[in-house]
């Protein structure tokens, strides 16, 4: 095992009732590092961090978490990491307090009100500890969600769609605790569906299908993407990107308020798709770089669902 990985595993695969989720699945993440788990729902990604953290079993495939078998050595991985679920999992007619108190119990945490005191200053909870966790906006259970986390010292955290339904201010506050987290040499597994979340990842694996599509740093996904790109603001956008879409050399044409993202891989064959429309005194045409979610589309585009 390379001691560099904190997850090194290879070749997962995961069926249910004969059904597909996870195909083949290689993930490595460095220590220390935060990587963006990416795809659409029912893509496999929860299934994949189940398998990480011992939870599920895989059919077949092998490596590493923490240093620890997956297979064999599932209970020395579940002591050492910390599991954020999709949904709020701790007590709503419990407060803050009780509950961090509740699961530092379950871990046998020593000198417990000290560790639950410093978890909720660091979180920002401490004035609020005496509050019911039911009466909690999103924003500030999930703060709870990752301090219940954080509460065993775990070396790895593996974070199953933390910010979904959180507004924007909330998000931003999160993600910069979990880069002090990262500092401080934890490593973090979070999957998630926004772009700019993603774009904050050391790293990034894409999966669709049960399947990993992509791996790397966002430039160098986007790269990889070979895509060519224009950005075109139109009065009408929907009706513009139907009629691009339809013209050879135009592999998508995706809006964005009014402006539509209008991409090729070919970039001779774009521009002479787009020619026509150059002139159109109402469409303002500009050549741009592609973006994360055009590399992710076009990584969509014409893949078939291969767990049918």
């Amino acid at each position: 095992m390379n001691r560099a990985f904190a997850i090194e595993v290879h070749g997962l695969n995961k069926s249910f009732d004969g059904k597909p989720a996870v195909r083949d699945v290689s993930i490595a993440v460095e220590s220390g590092t935060i990587c963006g788990f990416l795809g659409p729902n029912g893509s496999g990604k929860t299934t994949t961090i189940r398998m990480l953290c011992g939870l599920v079993t895989p059919d077949s495939g092998h490596g590493t978490c923490l240093g620890y078998d997956i297979q064999r050595e599932s209970d020395q991985i579940k002591r050492r990491v910390g599991y954020m679920t999709q949904a709020f999992g701790l007590y709503t007619d419990l407060s803050i307090r009780q509950n961090l108190d509740f699961v530092a119990r379950l871990y046998q945490v020593r000198r417990r009100d000290e560790v639950v005191d410093r978890v909720l200053e660091r979180l920002g909870l401490a004035g609020r500890q005496h509050q019911l966790a039911g009466s909690l906006s999103g924003g500030w259970k999930q703060r709870l969600a990752l301090a219940a986390c954080l509460l065993p010292e775990p070396n790895l955290l593996l974070l199953d769609e933390p910010t979904a339904g959180v507004d924007p201010k909330a998000r931003r506050e999160f993600w910069d605790q979990i880069h002090l987290l990262a500092a401080e040499g934890l490593t973090v597994l979070v999957s998630t569906h926004y772009m700019d979340e993603a774009e904050r990842c050391h790293s990034i694996a894409y999966i669709a299908y049960g399947r990993l599509l992509a791996r790397g740093d966002a430039d160098a996904i986007i790269r990889a993407s070979d895509l060519a790109t224009w950005h075109v603001v139109a009065t009408h956008p929907t009706r513009l990107a139907l009629e691009l879409e339809a013209r050879s050399g135009v592999d998508m044409a995706v809006a964005f308020g009014n402006t539509l993202h209008v991409s090729g891989r070919d970039p001779a064959r774009l521009e002479a798709a787009i020619a026509p429309y150059r002139d159109d005194p109402s469409l303002a045409w500009t050549a741009a770089t592609p973006g994360l979610e055009d590399a992710f589309i076009a990584l969509m585009d014409g893949v078939p669902d291969s767990r049918r």
